[in-house]
Protein backbone atom coordinates (compact mmCIF):
# COMPACT_ATOMS: atom_id res chain seq x y z
CA UNK A 1 0.00 0.00 0.00
CA UNK A 2 1.09 3.57 -0.57
CA UNK A 3 3.31 5.02 2.12
CA UNK A 4 1.61 8.38 1.52
CA UNK A 5 -1.73 7.23 2.92
CA UNK A 6 -2.29 9.07 6.19
CA UNK A 7 -4.65 8.02 8.98
CA UNK A 8 -7.52 10.35 9.90
CA UNK A 9 -7.48 10.74 13.68
CA UNK A 10 -9.76 12.70 16.00
CA UNK A 11 -7.58 14.34 18.67
CA UNK A 12 -8.26 16.42 21.76
CA UNK A 13 -7.62 20.01 20.73
CA UNK A 14 -5.75 20.84 23.95
CA UNK A 15 -2.91 18.44 23.00
CA UNK A 16 -0.93 21.16 21.28
CA UNK A 17 -3.56 22.44 18.83
CA UNK A 18 -5.17 25.23 20.87
CA UNK A 19 -5.02 26.81 24.32
CA UNK A 20 -8.46 25.54 25.30
CA UNK A 21 -7.94 23.87 28.67
CA UNK A 22 -10.09 25.03 31.59
CA UNK A 23 -7.15 27.16 32.76
CA UNK A 24 -6.57 28.67 29.33
CA UNK A 25 -3.50 26.55 28.56
CA UNK A 26 -2.48 23.98 25.98
CA UNK A 27 -0.63 20.76 26.83
CA UNK A 28 1.69 19.91 23.91
CA UNK A 29 2.55 16.22 23.77
CA UNK A 30 5.82 14.97 22.28
CA UNK A 31 4.29 11.95 20.57
CA UNK A 32 1.40 13.97 19.13
CA UNK A 33 3.97 16.39 17.69
CA UNK A 34 5.84 13.51 16.09
CA UNK A 35 2.60 12.18 14.62
CA UNK A 36 1.60 15.46 12.98
CA UNK A 37 3.55 14.97 9.68
CA UNK A 38 2.16 11.44 9.35
CA UNK A 39 -1.48 11.87 10.41
CA UNK A 40 -4.43 14.02 9.36
CA UNK A 41 -5.69 15.24 12.71
CA UNK A 42 -9.21 16.50 13.42
CA UNK A 43 -8.92 18.45 16.69
CA UNK A 44 -11.95 18.82 18.92
CA UNK A 45 -12.65 20.19 22.41
CA UNK A 46 -16.08 18.98 23.54
CA UNK A 47 -16.20 21.42 26.47
CA UNK A 48 -15.62 24.41 24.20
CA UNK A 49 -18.08 22.99 21.66
CA UNK A 50 -20.89 22.99 24.24
CA UNK A 51 -20.29 26.66 24.99
CA UNK A 52 -17.97 26.61 28.00
CA UNK A 53 -15.49 29.46 27.77
CA UNK A 54 -11.71 29.65 27.96
CA UNK A 55 -10.69 29.90 30.72
CA UNK A 56 -13.61 28.39 32.60
CA UNK A 57 -14.56 26.88 35.90
CA UNK A 58 -13.58 23.17 35.76
CA UNK A 59 -16.14 20.42 35.37
CA UNK A 60 -16.18 16.98 36.94
CA UNK A 61 -17.94 13.65 36.51
CA UNK A 62 -20.56 13.16 39.22
CA UNK A 63 -22.32 9.81 39.57
CA UNK A 64 -25.99 10.11 40.40
CA UNK A 65 -27.55 6.71 41.00
CA UNK A 66 -26.23 4.74 38.01
CA UNK A 67 -25.66 7.60 35.56
CA UNK A 68 -22.61 9.82 35.19
CA UNK A 69 -23.20 13.56 34.89
CA UNK A 70 -20.92 16.38 33.76
CA UNK A 71 -21.25 19.06 36.41
CA UNK A 72 -19.53 22.39 37.06
CA UNK A 73 -19.09 22.57 40.88
CA UNK A 74 -18.55 26.37 41.02
CA UNK A 75 -21.86 27.09 39.29
CA UNK A 76 -23.78 23.91 40.04
CA UNK A 77 -24.77 23.67 36.35
CA UNK A 78 -25.29 20.17 34.97
CA UNK A 79 -23.97 20.07 31.38
CA UNK A 80 -24.79 16.40 30.77
CA UNK A 81 -27.61 16.80 28.26
CA UNK A 82 -25.75 19.51 26.36
CA UNK A 83 -22.71 17.25 26.09
CA UNK A 84 -24.86 14.31 24.97
CA UNK A 85 -26.52 16.45 22.31
CA UNK A 86 -23.09 17.53 21.06
CA UNK A 87 -21.45 14.11 20.80
CA UNK A 88 -24.52 12.44 19.33
CA UNK A 89 -24.43 14.92 16.47
CA UNK A 90 -20.65 15.13 16.17
CA UNK A 91 -19.85 11.40 16.15
CA UNK A 92 -22.32 10.53 13.39
CA UNK A 93 -20.84 13.22 11.15
CA UNK A 94 -17.34 11.73 11.22
CA UNK A 95 -16.30 10.33 7.86
CA UNK A 96 -13.35 8.05 7.16
CA UNK A 97 -12.02 8.24 10.72
CA UNK A 98 -9.33 5.67 11.55
CA UNK A 99 -8.80 6.32 15.26
CA UNK A 100 -8.95 8.61 18.29
CA UNK A 101 -6.23 10.13 20.48
CA UNK A 102 -7.84 11.81 23.47
CA UNK A 103 -6.73 13.73 26.56
CA UNK A 104 -6.07 11.46 29.50
CA UNK A 105 -8.16 11.81 32.66
CA UNK A 106 -10.29 14.59 31.20
CA UNK A 107 -13.89 14.64 32.54
CA UNK A 108 -15.04 15.01 28.94
CA UNK A 109 -12.43 13.23 26.77
CA UNK A 110 -10.84 10.73 29.16
CA UNK A 111 -11.20 7.04 28.33
CA UNK A 112 -9.78 5.67 31.60
CA UNK A 113 -8.65 6.89 35.01
CA UNK A 114 -11.15 9.78 35.06
CA UNK A 115 -12.04 10.64 38.65
CA UNK A 116 -15.71 10.11 39.49
CA UNK A 117 -17.29 11.93 42.41
CA UNK A 118 -20.44 11.42 44.48
CA UNK A 119 -21.23 15.14 44.51
CA UNK A 120 -19.88 18.61 43.72
CA UNK A 121 -18.54 18.95 47.25
CA UNK A 122 -14.82 18.95 48.00
CA UNK A 123 -14.56 15.27 48.85
CA UNK A 124 -12.40 12.44 47.57
CA UNK A 125 -13.34 10.65 44.37
CA UNK A 126 -15.39 7.46 44.74
CA UNK A 127 -13.92 5.73 41.71
CA UNK A 128 -12.53 6.05 38.22
CA UNK A 129 -13.98 5.61 34.75
CA UNK A 130 -14.43 7.47 31.45
CA UNK A 131 -15.38 11.04 30.61
CA UNK A 132 -18.73 11.54 28.88
CA UNK A 133 -17.34 12.14 25.38
CA UNK A 134 -14.68 9.45 25.84
CA UNK A 135 -17.28 6.91 26.93
CA UNK A 136 -19.40 7.65 23.85
CA UNK A 137 -16.37 7.17 21.59
CA UNK A 138 -15.51 3.84 23.22
CA UNK A 139 -19.13 2.69 22.79
CA UNK A 140 -19.61 3.78 19.17
CA UNK A 141 -16.13 3.03 17.80
CA UNK A 142 -15.19 -0.33 19.31
CA UNK A 143 -13.73 -1.30 15.93
CA UNK A 144 -11.19 1.55 15.89
CA UNK A 145 -8.06 2.26 18.00
CA UNK A 146 -8.92 4.69 20.81
CA UNK A 147 -6.15 5.81 23.17
CA UNK A 148 -5.03 8.71 25.34
CA UNK A 149 -1.65 10.41 25.26
CA UNK A 150 -0.73 9.14 28.71
CA UNK A 151 -1.09 5.44 27.87
CA UNK A 152 0.80 5.93 24.60
CA UNK A 153 3.97 6.64 26.57
CA UNK A 154 4.19 2.88 27.04
CA UNK A 155 5.87 1.34 23.99
CA UNK A 156 3.78 -1.87 23.99
CA UNK A 157 0.50 0.09 23.96
CA UNK A 158 1.92 2.55 21.42
CA UNK A 159 3.06 -0.31 19.16
CA UNK A 160 -0.42 -1.87 19.15
CA UNK A 161 -2.10 1.51 18.56
CA UNK A 162 0.11 2.35 15.57
CA UNK A 163 -0.09 -1.11 13.98
CA UNK A 164 -3.86 -1.15 14.29
CA UNK A 165 -4.23 2.46 13.11
CA UNK A 166 -2.10 2.12 9.98
CA UNK A 167 -3.51 -1.28 9.01
CA UNK A 168 -7.07 0.05 9.19
CA UNK A 169 -5.97 3.11 7.21
CA UNK A 170 -4.43 1.01 4.44
CA UNK A 171 -7.58 -1.08 4.21
CA UNK A 172 -9.76 2.03 4.03
CA UNK A 173 -7.59 3.30 1.18
CA UNK A 174 -7.87 0.17 -0.93
CA UNK A 175 -11.60 -0.12 -0.15
CA UNK A 176 -12.12 2.93 -2.36
CA UNK A 177 -11.21 0.81 -5.41
CA UNK A 178 -13.06 -2.43 -4.57
CA UNK A 179 -10.61 -4.46 -6.66
CA UNK A 180 -10.08 -8.12 -5.78
CA UNK A 181 -6.40 -8.02 -6.76
CA UNK A 182 -5.83 -5.25 -4.21
CA UNK A 183 -7.49 -7.32 -1.48
CA UNK A 184 -5.43 -10.38 -2.41
CA UNK A 185 -2.27 -8.27 -2.17
CA UNK A 186 -3.36 -6.78 1.15
CA UNK A 187 -3.91 -10.25 2.62
CA UNK A 188 -0.49 -11.38 1.36
CA UNK A 189 1.41 -8.31 2.60
CA UNK A 190 -0.23 -8.50 6.03
CA UNK A 191 0.16 -12.27 6.46
CA UNK A 192 2.75 -12.22 9.24
CA UNK A 193 1.07 -9.44 11.18
CA UNK A 194 -2.38 -11.00 10.98
CA UNK A 195 -0.93 -14.35 12.04
CA UNK A 196 0.54 -12.65 15.11
CA UNK A 197 -2.77 -11.00 15.98
CA UNK A 198 -5.14 -13.91 15.34
CA UNK A 199 -4.45 -17.05 13.36
CA UNK A 200 -8.16 -17.92 13.58
CA UNK A 201 -9.25 -14.64 11.96
CA UNK A 202 -6.37 -14.82 9.47
CA UNK A 203 -7.64 -18.19 8.20
CA UNK A 204 -11.21 -16.86 7.96
CA UNK A 205 -9.99 -13.82 6.02
CA UNK A 206 -8.06 -16.11 3.68
CA UNK A 207 -11.28 -17.99 2.87
CA UNK A 208 -13.10 -14.70 2.32
CA UNK A 209 -10.42 -13.55 -0.14
CA UNK A 210 -10.52 -16.91 -1.97
CA UNK A 211 -14.23 -16.22 -2.54
CA UNK A 212 -15.20 -19.72 -3.63
CA UNK A 213 -18.86 -18.67 -3.34
CA UNK A 214 -18.22 -15.98 -5.99
CA UNK A 215 -19.85 -13.27 -3.91
CA UNK A 216 -19.97 -9.69 -5.24
CA UNK A 217 -16.75 -7.79 -4.55
CA UNK A 218 -18.51 -5.28 -2.29
CA UNK A 219 -19.78 -8.12 -0.08
CA UNK A 220 -16.31 -9.68 0.04
CA UNK A 221 -14.86 -6.38 1.23
CA UNK A 222 -17.57 -5.96 3.85
CA UNK A 223 -16.99 -9.44 5.25
CA UNK A 224 -13.23 -8.97 5.20
CA UNK A 225 -13.51 -5.62 7.02
CA UNK A 226 -15.57 -7.20 9.79
CA UNK A 227 -12.95 -9.87 10.45
CA UNK A 228 -10.04 -7.46 10.07
CA UNK A 229 -11.48 -5.38 12.92
CA UNK A 230 -11.90 -8.54 15.00
CA UNK A 231 -8.35 -9.66 14.29
CA UNK A 232 -6.85 -6.32 15.37
CA UNK A 233 -9.05 -5.78 18.43
CA UNK A 234 -6.56 -7.16 20.97
CA UNK A 235 -2.81 -6.78 21.08
CA UNK A 236 -0.99 -10.05 20.39
CA UNK A 237 0.70 -11.88 23.23
CA UNK A 238 4.47 -11.65 23.37
CA UNK A 239 4.57 -15.35 22.48
CA UNK A 240 2.58 -14.74 19.28
CA UNK A 241 5.03 -12.08 18.11
CA UNK A 242 7.95 -14.33 19.03
CA UNK A 243 6.50 -17.28 17.11
CA UNK A 244 6.10 -15.17 13.98
CA UNK A 245 9.62 -13.77 14.29
CA UNK A 246 11.05 -17.27 14.71
CA UNK A 247 9.10 -18.28 11.61
CA UNK A 248 10.63 -15.33 9.72
CA UNK A 249 14.10 -16.27 10.93
CA UNK A 250 13.58 -19.68 9.35
CA UNK A 251 13.74 -18.09 5.89
CA UNK A 252 17.50 -17.67 6.26
CA UNK A 253 18.53 -19.54 9.41
CA UNK A 254 20.87 -21.83 7.41
CA UNK A 255 22.72 -18.75 6.16
CA UNK A 256 23.34 -17.14 9.56
CA UNK A 257 26.33 -17.62 11.80
CA UNK A 258 25.99 -19.06 15.30
CA UNK A 259 26.82 -15.63 16.68
CA UNK A 260 24.08 -13.92 14.66
CA UNK A 261 21.50 -16.48 15.79
CA UNK A 262 22.58 -16.15 19.43
CA UNK A 263 22.36 -12.36 19.27
CA UNK A 264 18.89 -12.45 17.78
CA UNK A 265 17.65 -14.99 20.33
CA UNK A 266 19.02 -12.79 23.13
CA UNK A 267 17.00 -9.86 21.72
CA UNK A 268 13.88 -12.04 21.66
CA UNK A 269 14.44 -12.91 25.30
CA UNK A 270 14.75 -9.23 26.22
CA UNK A 271 11.51 -8.55 24.35
CA UNK A 272 9.79 -11.45 26.12
CA UNK A 273 10.78 -9.98 29.50
CA UNK A 274 9.53 -6.52 28.50
CA UNK A 275 13.03 -5.02 28.51
CA UNK A 276 13.14 -4.15 24.80
CA UNK A 277 10.57 -3.08 22.19
CA UNK A 278 9.41 -5.25 19.32
CA UNK A 279 11.15 -2.91 16.87
CA UNK A 280 14.61 -4.06 18.00
CA UNK A 281 13.99 -7.60 16.77
CA UNK A 282 12.17 -6.46 13.63
CA UNK A 283 15.08 -4.29 12.53
CA UNK A 284 17.48 -7.24 12.74
CA UNK A 285 15.12 -9.45 10.73
CA UNK A 286 14.67 -6.76 8.10
CA UNK A 287 18.44 -6.32 7.77
CA UNK A 288 18.72 -10.04 7.07
CA UNK A 289 15.84 -9.94 4.58
CA UNK A 290 17.64 -7.16 2.68
CA UNK A 291 21.00 -8.93 2.91
CA UNK A 292 19.62 -12.20 1.51
CA UNK A 293 17.17 -10.62 -0.93
CA UNK A 294 14.03 -12.13 0.62
CA UNK A 295 11.52 -9.86 -1.12
CA UNK A 296 8.50 -11.66 0.32
CA UNK A 297 9.66 -10.71 3.81
CA UNK A 298 10.62 -7.19 2.78
CA UNK A 299 7.06 -6.63 1.58
CA UNK A 300 5.51 -7.76 4.88
CA UNK A 301 3.87 -4.95 6.85
CA UNK A 302 4.79 -6.88 9.98
CA UNK A 303 8.25 -5.33 9.67
CA UNK A 304 7.23 -1.83 8.59
CA UNK A 305 3.63 -1.31 9.72
CA UNK A 306 3.96 2.47 10.14
CA UNK A 307 6.46 5.26 9.31
CA UNK A 308 9.94 4.53 10.65
CA UNK A 309 10.10 8.05 12.11
CA UNK A 310 7.59 6.89 14.72
CA UNK A 311 9.82 4.09 16.02
CA UNK A 312 10.84 4.78 19.60
CA UNK A 313 12.17 2.62 22.42
CA UNK A 314 11.31 5.09 25.18
CA UNK A 315 8.83 3.83 27.74
CA UNK A 316 7.19 5.49 30.72
CA UNK A 317 6.73 2.09 32.35
CA UNK A 318 3.09 2.98 33.01
CA UNK A 319 -0.07 1.61 31.53
CA UNK A 320 1.28 -1.78 30.58
CA UNK A 321 -2.13 -3.41 30.64
CA UNK A 322 -4.05 -3.11 27.41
Amino acid sequence: MSASVKPHVVVSKCLGFAACRWNGLSIPDEFVERLKPHVNFEPVCPEVEIGLGVPREPVRVVRRKTEDHLVQPATGIDHTETMKEFYRHYLVTLNEIDGFLLKSRSPSCGIKEVKIYASTEKKAAIGKGSGLFGAAVLKDFTHLPVEDEGRLRNFAIREHFLRRLYTITRFRSLSATLKMKDLVQFQAENKFMLMAYSQKEFRIMGRIVANHERNPVAKVYDEYREHLYKALARAPRHTSYINVMMHAMGYFSDRLSKGEKAYFLSLLEKYRKGKAPLSSDLQVLMSWAIRFGEKYLMDQTFFRPYPEELLDISDSGKGRDH
